[in-house]
């Protein structure tokens, strides 16, 4: 046996004990883990760049680009429906992927060109609001296109780590570069990040026939657009009793992570800037480090032994005893705690078992419907929820205990959708599979009207 090989045979050990990949899964699995790092990574490498521009704009300016990003964020998603319509669907993933790379070589040498940056910098930071959300929503999207339903339950949560270590070495990146070679030298960077996974999509698409087997998990249409009204995805949720669960589920998601933001902000008021700062950094790296802990060693298992309506209720709950415990002892201690759960149970077990729900819908509901859901509905529900906040402190005078209450309530209904939706996802069969089983004796290829 060669030294590869020996080298291969172990590290296959090691990912199945990990989290149960089958040999023939590795290179796809390797692959997405790697796709979803760059994309994430690029991303933290913007982040600091656009968050450190809103020091420079008033509380009110920032809060209408807050407002101005939902509006945005329902004009891309209908545009992406529009172009889905008419693109081939071999070319539909790495189009937006190149599109968002080339448009941050743009913002670079509108940096240098122009002498006025007020009206870029803050079109940046819209732009780049847009691609923290779109750029993953896609990523999913092209996830449940690719695995079929038994595969997303165990692969999921190790795919989704990948996002969480590029969110490692993504601020690392840019606080290790900055100093030498500014922030405009960020934007190439990320731009580059992008392109790489422009053929890693290419061979993704071809490992999910050649390794994975998965021709049933949708058509084969790759040559062809996948057609259909381009505000379908609009439609398709409103009509979706199961979309609907869905996009309750992040709302709810988004309504209790404004309120613990909104608690940690207030009651680190009392500190120094340097302080909170370092809080903050602290609680980014303990989240992402549980995080990759939990999603490549535990996920998978959670998911397989508690089933899906336990999984999606698992960290609604922990929330809910958190906002309760918070509410006894508004303390310091117990919002960081609770925050640390929250985002690295979000990130390590209900966004992963989030995105196993859409494997068992059609594949134009997993490209139109999926963005107004990970994009509108995130977007305003953050809207929403922030003014909710505002309004239960400011207008009605409640404290941070009685506010951490009614977030535990709403823990609640979020961890009754939770089983719900795991329910609904027991009962149903991925539609594509059954259309293909219909197709294999037709002599001509299938299209969605």
């Amino acid at each position: 046996m060669s030294d590869n090989s020996a080298a291969g045979g172990r590290l296959q050990r090691i990912l199945a004990r990990a989290c149960e990949i089958e040999v023939e899964e590795t290179r796809a699995t390797l692959a997405s883990f790697l796709l979803v790092f760059l994309l994430m990574g690029s991303y933290y490498i913007l982040r600091p760049v656009r968050d450190a521009l809103a020091s420079d704009w008033t509380d009110a300016e920032v809060s209408w680009l807050w407002t101005i990003t939902f509006f945005i964020s329902t004009i891309a998603v209908s545009l992406y429906g529009a172009a889905i319509s008419k693109i081939r669907f071999q070319r539909l993933v790495p189009s937006v992927y190149g599109l968002f790379a080339a448009s941050f070589i743009l913002f670079y040498v509108g940096e240098h060109i122009l002498t006025e940056h007020t009206l870029l910098d803050k079109g940046f930071y819209l732009w780049v609001s847009l691609f923290s959300l779109f750029h993953i929503s896609v990523f999913w999207s092209f996830m449940a296109d690719t695995f079929s339903k038994p595969q997303a339950t165990r692969l999921f949560g190790f795919i989704g780590a990948g996002a969480s270590a590029g969110g490692i070495v993504g601020p690392a990146t840019a606080s290790l570069l900055v100093g030498d070679l500014g922030t405009d030298a960020l934007l190439l960077i990320a731009s580059a990040m992008v392109a790489i996974t422009l053929p890693l999509v290419s061979w993704l698409q071809r490992l999910k026939i050649s390794d994975l087997h998965n021709h049933n998990v949708a058509l084969d249409t790759a040559n062809l657009a996948i057609g259909g009204n381009p505000l379908a995805g609009f439609a398709e949720f409103l009509r979706s009793g199961y979309l609907l669960a869905i996009g309750l589920f992040l709302f709810l998601y988004t309504f209790i992570s404004a309120f613990v933001y909104f608690e940690l902000k207030n009651l680190l008021d009392v500190y120094d800037t340097e302080t909170r700062t370092q809080i903050w950094a602290n609680m980014d790296l303990a989240v992402n480090s549980l995080t990759i802990l939990v999603a490549v060693f535990a996920t998978g298992r959670i998911v397989k032994r508690l089933g899906m309506p336990s999984t999606l209720a698992l960290i609604p709950v922990l929330t809910g005893v958190g906002l309760m415990m918070l509410a006894a002892a508004p303390l310091v201690g117990v919002v960081v705690a609770l925050q640390i759960i929250r985002r690295a149970g979000e990130y390590a077990v209900s966004r992963p078992a989030r995105e196993m729900l859409f494997t068992t819908v059609d594949r134009e509901t997993r490209f139109k419907a999926k963005p107004v859901i990970d994009i509108v509905i995130y977007r305003g529900g953050d809207m929403l929820s922030a003014w909710a906040f505002t309004g239960l402190t400011q207008v009605f005078g409640l404290g941070l205990a009685a506010v951490a209450l009614i977030g535990a309530v709403v823990a609640a209904l979020w961890a009754f959708t939770g089983i719900y939706l795991g329910q609904r996802f027991n009962t149903m069969s991925p539609p594509d599979a059954a259309v293909a089983d219909a197709a294999g004796t037709a002599t001509t290829g299938v299209t969605k009207s």
